[in-house]
């Protein structure tokens, strides 16, 4: 195997993680924060502004996340990228000057489009080709990306929407996505082609046997439950905190923040636990702190409680993204990682994109957020209930 030019090797790692950075850090996570400002200004109902997240994740996804790879193939990640983090910033442009749902849900496509071309698939992609030993490494650093946009992004949209109102800070915030994200990507060299022996066909000829075992299931379904419990909450949370509990917008912002703050955390720790303990258990550890921090998250009384609880549930964010794929890795094996992930990650995003919805709906239908939460509260046991069933594991060394 060549060894890659190092500069080129920290291009890439520098790409990677402000794409993650801007994407999903800075949109992904941000846009929830204006749902309260649509639902004064519109009159829209909370099952409206989640559905836009919704709806595009459920037809983007599917259908345009599996199109991804094959423009990777033919045009390469450079291209796509590019074409991915404009998209994403101008639909964040063209949210603020809605004054309708179907704009609503135009620009919302535009976005999940965006995310789609622009986020963790061509930055996976870039990082897997580009990296062999310190591929694990590199990739970690790049999630960073993720948690440190989203810690940030509450901050900042606060700061934004206080000086330009609520709109003026989505517009800057768009533009700022592509100044930040867009450079870097312009000039990062195309990675080096697949390896005979890495060729896609193969690990698609080998899914058939994984989708007939047991533990591919369980995974799928313990990752679908406990990322949508998340999403269920992250989603609403800022409508909850703000619309029912009738908090400050500077106090939300500083609980939102530190949910983020937590995710790091739980990057690093949960990484740092999965190098010396069987991931299983790790992951058991993971799903349990999700289950376990929804509860008070919603019904603390003191804002000094709710920013304990959200910094305890986002170590379980953290770290619930990140062990999918390792988990995986030791399961299925290295060969199959690309085309079974691409399978895990758009089943987990579409549960991401449900789930939030359903739990809107039901606050619109019955007043309160009670059984939302419920909701949450079960999906993320069911998570861990599934993968606690998962076949033991030998433990291995880091998976690169």
């Amino acid at each position: 195997m060549l060894e890659r030019p190092r500069a080129a090797q920290l291009h890439v790692a520098a790409t990677a993680f402000l794409a993650l950075f801007t994407i999903v850090g800075l949109a992904l996570y941000g846009l929830p924060l204006y749902y309260d400002h649509m639902v004064t200004e519109f009159g829209w109902s909370r099952t409206q502004v989640t559905s836009g997240n919704a709806l595009s994740k459920v037809v983007i996804g599917p259908v345009f996340g599996f199109l991804a790879g094959s423009i990777v193939d033919r045009f390469g990640v450079r291209r796509l990228m590019l074409a991915g983090i404009v998209m994403a910033g101008l639909a964040l442009v063209g949210l603020a000057g809605v004054t309708t749902l179907a704009g609503f849900y135009f620009f919302y496509f535009f976005n999940a489009l965006g995310y789609v071309c622009g986020g963790p698939l061509p930055a996976q992609v870039l990082l897997t080709r580009w990296f062999t030993d310190a591929r694990g490494r590199a990739m970690g650093v790049a999630y960073l990306g993720i948690g440190i946009g989203g810690a940030l992004v509450p901050i900042l949209a606060h700061a934004l929407a206080v000086t330009f109102g609520w709109r003026g800070a989505l517009r800057y915030l768009g533009v700022l996505m592509i100044v930040v994200a867009f450079p870097p990507a312009f000039f990062v060299r195309e990675p080096p082609r697949l390896q005979a022996t890495d060729d896609p066909a193969h690990a698609a000829a080998a899914l058939g046997p994984i989708f007939r075992r047991r533990a591919f299931w369980l995974l799928a379904i313990g990752s679908m439950t406990s990322i949508g419990a998340i999403g269920g909450t992250t989603q609403n949370l800022k409508l909850y905190l703000s619309l029912d509990r009738h908090l400050s917008q500077a106090e939300i912002a500083g609980i939102l923040s530190l949910i983020l703050i937590g995710s790091l955390v739980g990057r690093v720790t949960m990484g740092w636990l999965a190098d010396r303990r069987p991931k299983k258990h790790v992951m058991v550890l993971v799903y349990a702190i999700v289950a376990l921090s929804i509860p008070p998250l919603a019904v603390s009384s003191t804002p000094s409680m709710l920013r304990l609880c959200a910094f305890v549930f986002g170590i379980g964010l953290g770290g619930d993204y990140m062990l999918i794929p390792l988990m995986a890795a030791e399961l299925f094996g290295l060969r199959v990682m690309g085309r079974l992930l691409g399978v895990l990650i758009t089943a987990d995003g579409l549960a991401e994109a449900v789930v939030p919805m359903g739990v809107a709906t039901l606050r619109d239908r019955t007043g309160s957020y009670t059984a939302g939460f419920t909701v949450l509260i079960a999906l993320a046991v069911v998570g861990a209930i599934a993968v606690a069933m998962l076949p033991a594991t030998r433990r291995k060394g880091p998976i690169v």
